[in-house]
């Protein structure tokens, strides 16, 4: 199964950064290429990278391994064979080849060729240039046939055609005087016939040689071409050399095959560890995201009581709209009735007059027709007169009872057109009030989203970054080692001895100078991660919603499925004890061997320690834990041991702490740890040299 990064490691710098680093600096590139080795093997590829042509052709690479991918050819478009006139071992083995390139001879300087597990129905013509190959292993293919210009394979040592469909050797195979090993299934062969293929290499050449008419010769009599010719010129078959040099070649090559194989070995233990370290990273970002999330869900509740808040206040204004708008309708229709009030009256008293009027005239008709003899004309005269002035002034009050009427009907229609304009403004005004009030609050919410977006992608890229970490590391270690440097000294004191006391004091000052270099490192790669930040930023030209939230789940899935279903695979009770012995980040380590529990109580420290755990004291400690919880699995659970020892380093830092339990401040450049937090703030010199206090630094002891 490919391991977690090493398909991206291997793709990515082949496709942009090698062709960047080539393009800029072509005068540096032969320094560059110290390593002749190129290994892009077991990354699911299905297509050899442009970038792979252009290293091996750039830097003279020499070994080229290719195995276990899904490639259908070679050659990818747009290149030349001739990129790989350098290589001298070629590995291709566990891939999809159908075919090998017509040109394959212009290889002049191979020398191993791996082609074992593959598609291949055929070998080109042209693979009798290839003069000083001295290994072809085509194990496993279709090939029914070998071309017969294998007989210009000169140098050819090793042959390896079993697991295909062959029948029959080439005759021409004879020419080939320097083979020594020939593999075949000599069952399924017609020529020569399966007993002298069973006898074995020397056999079947001889047979070759006698078909051919030509004298056999054992391959000890000639001489392989150089494996490091300078000038790249091959040899030729003769036996001018003599077999010592001959093994000696052969030895050097087998040197350098262990080689390669230890540089292998080196490359997988980095991988292990670069796994390790993004384990760890992975978990910081896990508890970020987490702390983000709560931070979050803090927030929205915030604005969610806000905008409650609001809404009640909005509903309150709106109860006292409707309370005054109830109250004004009820101020109208009291003055519309007593208008109409004051109307009955003036009716009731018009009428009334009306009736007083017409009595008086009915009363004096009847006098006047019944005593119109006795009276006189004076009194005739007095008569019309009280009857005329009656008129006029029943005349007058009508008109005035007309005139009030239309008064408070026209005062009435005023009062309703200002209530109706007054309540119309006062809706448009508190709709205009609602949407900014609404604007405003999307707004801020989303100002509030895309900073804490930028925060929390930012503390992630600070926690991520491989150098900020291991400044981090080195940080505490120093603090480690002035804490133990402090009560050695302090012990010293105490017992007046004052061997070694210089010599101590050399060594704090040196971790104190050392310490105050990584503060500065760390601060200044802040600042380059910072500015890398404002790249981002500024590069970021289509301003898309949610910016820095993408880049930080794009950080978070960088994880493989395939590891994380390991991880999900081991037991439960073995992560609990990794994560209770500070040793979470061997965990996909563990998962990828697929180590159970019962398999650590069988294991020892060594098997630990090829696993990846170097560390002696967490050796001891995880077998320890393991054969405890197997026990316990098996008799009656035994009481906890308090305190399990983890280490020698982890011992010495609990004693120091149950010791100094006060001493959390370091003070620069002295390198004295002797002071509490809360006490250090009256100091300005250190209280055991009395120097100058510069800087202090403090110290969180872990548990």
């Amino acid at each position: 199964m490919p391991l977690w990064g090493r398909c991206s490691k291997s793709c990515v710098f082949l496709h942009v950064s090698l062709i960047f680093w080539v393009c800029v600096f072509p005068l540096q590139a032969k320094e560059a290429g110290a390593d002749d080795t190129l290994d892009i093997s077991r990354c699911e590829l299905s297509e050899v990278p442009y970038g792979a042509f252009a290293t091996c052709k750039v830097l003279q690479k020499k070994v080229l391994i290719i195995h276990t991918n899904n490639l259908s050819s070679l050659v990818p478009k747009s290149c030349s064979l001739l990129s790989l006139i350098t290589v001298k071992v070629l590995d291709l083995h566990d891939n999809q080849l159908a075919s090998l390139p017509a040109d394959i001879g212009q290889l002049t300087a191979l020398q191993v060729l791996n082609l074992e597990r593959n598609l291949l129905k055929s070998l080109p013509q042209s693979i009798g240039d290839l003069a000083q190959l001295q290994v072809l292993n085509v194990k496993d293919n279709k090939l029914r046939e070998l071309p017969g210009t294998v007989s210009g394979l000169r140098s050819l040592r090793a042959l390896d055609v079993s697991g295909n469909a062959l029948q029959e050797l080439p005759r021409l195979l004879a020419h080939v005087r320097t083979l020594q090993t020939l593999t075949l299934d000599a069952s399924s062969m017609t020529y020569p016939c399966p007993d002298i293929c069973s006898a074995g290499t020397e056999a079947i050449q001889q047979f070759l040689c006698k078909e051919c008419g030509i004298a056999y010769y054992p391959p000890s009599e000639y001489v392989l071409p150089t494996l490091e010719s300078d000038t790249g010129g091959t040899a030729v078959d003769g036996v001018d050399r003599t077999v010592e040099k001959y093994l000696e070649k052969e030895n050097e090559w087998q040197n350098k095959f262990l080689d390669y194989e230890k540089r292998k070995e080196k490359k997988a233990q980095e991988k292990l560890e670069f796994e390790r370290r993004l384990n760890m990273g992975q978990r910081e970002q896990a508890l970020l995201a987490q702390q983000l999330n709560s931070h979050k869900d803090e927030i929205l509740q915030t604005v969610r009581e806000e905008q409650q808040r609001l809404e009640e206040g909005l509903s309150k204004h709106q109860r006292c709209l409707e309370e005054e708008r109830l109250k004004l309708l009820q101020q109208l229709k009291d003055t519309e009735q007593g208008i109409a009030s004051r109307i009955q009256k003036l009716l009731e008293d018009n009428q009334r007059w009306s009736r007083r009027g017409s009595c008086p005239d009915l009363v004096l008709s009847c006098c006047f027709e019944r005593f119109i003899s006795p009276l006189s004309v004076l009194d005739s005269v007095r008569i019309a007169v009280w009857r005329s002035s009656a008129m006029q002034q029943m005349l007058a009050e009508t008109y005035k009872n007309k005139l009030l009427q239309m008064s408070s009907e026209s005062r009435r229609q005023d009062l309703v057109s200002q209530a109706c304009s007054s309540l119309a403004e006062m809706d448009q005004k508190f709709q205009q009030i609602l949407a900014w009030q609404q604007l405003g609050q999307n707004k801020a919410v989303s100002e509030i989203l895309e900073q804490m977006q930028k925060a929390a992608f930012e503390a992630l890229q600070v926690k991520k970054d491989l150098m900020h970490r291991q400044i981090r590391n080195q940080i505490k270690l120093i603090e480690t080692e002035l804490l133990q440097l402090t009560q050695l000294e302090l012990k010293r004191q105490e017992l007046d001895t004052e061997t070694l006391q210089e010599a101590v004091t050399e060594q704090r000052r040196a971790l104190g100078c050392l310490l105050q270099q990584l503060l500065k490192e760390k601060k200044q790669r802040e600042e380059e991660l910072q500015q890398i930040l404002l790249e981002m930023e500024a590069k970021s030209e289509t301003k898309q919603e949610n910016y820095w939230l993408i880049q930080y789940q794009r950080l978070l899935n960088q994880k493989p499925l395939s590891l994380k279903l390991q991880e999900k695979g081991l037991e439960q009770q073995l992560v609990t004890m990794l994560m209770e012995l500070s040793a979470d980040h061997y965990v996909p380590v563990f998962a990828h061997h697929r180590i159970s529990l019962e398999t650590l109580g069988s294991m020892t420290a060594s098997d630990l320690e090829k696993l990846g755990v170097t560390e002696a004291g967490l050796q001891r400690a995880i077998l320890r834990r393991a054969q405890e919880i197997l026990a316990v699995a098996t008799t009656t659970p035994a009481p906890p041991v308090p305190g399990a020892v983890l280490g020698d380093s982890s011992s010495t830092v609990r004693a120091l702490s149950v010791s100094l339990p006060q001493t959390q401040m370091i003070f620069l450049p002295c390198g004295h740890v002797c002071c509490c937090q809360r006490c250090c703030e009256r100091l300005h010199s250190c209280p055991l040299c009395r120097q100058d206090i510069a800087q202090r630094i403090r110290i969180f002891h872990s548990a």
